[in-house]
């Protein structure tokens, strides 16, 4: 039997899920969690799952930040990431952190029930279209430059920045200059929209 935790803020669709699971033979929904941090703590009360579903946008804890603290506490557990954002970017990140497999939510529900097997197998499964645009548009920017994009983008200063992340301000000014060049983007707010967009930030 495969046992699975499943990760989805969004009441409605954990309860849909789960009940999809639970009609195959060989899988079982062990364990729920509402983002990434009540997944992890679960996770650190014990053997409860083999795999672990999980959506990308949560409070608290997202997906991709739930795939690194995995591999960090329990490099056996498997990751499948499920998720409503259809964008490179995001499935980049998530494979880099971990993820064993990405899956869109609106794909079929056996393509779903294949990727759980087929990860718990030792395989990786990815949106065969997802694949295709991540290949043809990498992420050009570095994780220094999507730290400070992602601040700028929560409406910080420089200054504030510059203090969240232990930086001199200058370093922050030349670390949005660079991604703001690389994005081809006029400033900072239009910077961090394509970032945001692709799923890069």
């Amino acid at each position: 039997m495969i046992r699975i935790l499943l990760v989805e803020d969004q009441e409605l669709v954990r309860a849909a899920l789960g009940a999809l699971l639970e009609i195959e033979d060989d899988l079982s929904v062990t364990a729920y969690a509402t983002d990434g941090r009540d997944a992890l703590e679960q996770l650190q009360k014990g053997d409860v799952a083999d795999v672990v579903v999980t959506d990308i946008e949560m409070p608290r804890m997202t997906g991709i930040e739930l795939c690194a603290a995995v591999r960090r506490e329990a490099p056996a557990l498997k990751v499948l990431v499920l998720t409503t954002f259809a964008r490179a970017g995001y499935l980049e990140r998530a494979m880099q952190s971990g993820a064993h497999a990405y899956l869109l939510k609106d794909g079929p529900a056996k393509s779903l029930v294949a990727a759980i097997r087929s990860v718990v197998a030792g395989g990786k499964v990815v949106d065969p279209q997802l694949a295709a645009e991540a290949w043809s548009e990498p992420d050009p920017l570095t994780v220094r430059e999507r730290q400070v994009l992602r601040h700028s983008d929560s409406g910080l200063s420089t200054r504030q920045i510059a203090a969240e992340l232990n930086l001199s301000e200058g370093t922050v000014r030349n670390y949005l200059s660079s991604a703001i060049g690389k994005l081809d983007a006029a400033n900072r707010i239009e910077a961090a929209n394509k970032a945001r967009a692709k799923g890069w930030i």
